[in-house]
């Protein structure tokens, strides 16, 4: 059986380029790293360094075996968490998922919030947009986005909460044409330089998508990347228009200007699916709450 330990070692030396440089990064020995590298070379049955001139280097199975192990090497470091806190006492967390605006504009209020209550409880925030989850806990809140007219998911073990429905809107530089109309309808886009923000195609991607394709046009992208910011800045600089949530444009940058989407209206319902845990079903019902106010739809 493969030892995790001998694969987050292997990882440093890739990462280090050499085993002296992993060593001082972790901490050990050079004698305890190549100690590792030799058992997990006999673990597997791999050549996984090659002499080169006084040195070594990583074989190409050395490399691919570190590259299939990122997971099992992710998980194994959060499960180490776990450990170093079931140990030092401190294993009360709150664990959240969620997309990166809701991470910006609602998050902050909710650890306030939670923490009031339990000061010693650690909130960990991870993104679920285009991640996999693989080296975080399972989430006790998962906030997602669907179609506003999709089919409605429930996850097993999770209570679902609907938090709201939102329009998208139009963001163009501030030297665009269409810049003084009150508002645009989606299929004057059509002929645009589009910036993408959601290059893994997310839900919200796949929303705008199939806005697009409904009034007969696929968005030409001058830009694609995974961040929203990035994009603003993006068309800030001309390169093109995007649509957004509005809670992605809460803070609009210089140079750009939002404008509300018509003909049709874009939309997506945002919901919270909380895990339903019994020894720490409080906390879990204080950040429901709390998410509840920050999107507007305190009573449920």
């Amino acid at each position: 059986m493969l030892n995790p330990r001998r694969l987050v070692v292997l990882h440093a030396v890739l990462a280090a380029g050499s085993i002296n440089r992993a060593a001082r990064n972790l901490s050990y020995s050079p004698a305890t790293i190549s100690q590792h590298m030799t058992a997990l070379a006999r673990e597997t049955g791999l050549v996984l360094f090659e002499k080169q001139g006084r040195g070594i280097v990583a074989t190409d199975a050395a490399r691919r075996l570190a590259d299939q192990a990122q997971a099992l090497v992710a998980d194994f470091d959060r499960l180490e968490r776990v450990v170093a806190d079931l140990r030092g006492g401190q294993a009360e967390h709150l664990a959240i998922a969620c997309f990166a605006s809701a991470a910006e504009q609602w998050i902050p209020e909710v650890v306030r919030t939670v923490r009031r209550h339990q000061p010693n409880l650690t909130v960990e925030i991870s993104l679920n947009e285009p991640v996999d989850g693989r080296g975080r806990r399972q989430p006790d809140l998962d906030i997602r986005t669907e179609p506003a007219s999709g089919v409605e998911v429930q996850l097993d073990g999770y209570r679902r909460h609907e938090l709201t429905v939102e329009e998208l809107v139009a963001v163009l530089p501030v030297a665009h044409p269409l810049v003084n109309a009150r508002q645009i309808a989606l299929r004057d886009l059509g002929d645009e330089p589009w910036v993408d923000h959601d290059i893994y195609d997310s839900p919200i991607g796949q929303i705008v998508s199939s806005a697009c394709g409904a009034v007969g046009f696929t968005p030409r992208y001058a830009a694609r990347l995974d961040d929203h910011r990035a994009a603003l800045r993006l068309v800030a600089s001309g390169i093109g228009v995007t649509v957004l949530p509005r809670l992605a444009v809460a803070e609009l940058p210089g140079g750009v200007v939002s404008r509300p989407l018509v003909n049709p209206t874009v939309s997506r319902r945002i919901v919270v699916h909380a895990r339903q845990d019994r020894r720490r079903g409080d906390v879990i019902a204080r950040a429901v709450a709390q998410l509840r106010v920050s999107a507007g739809n305190p009573v449920g």
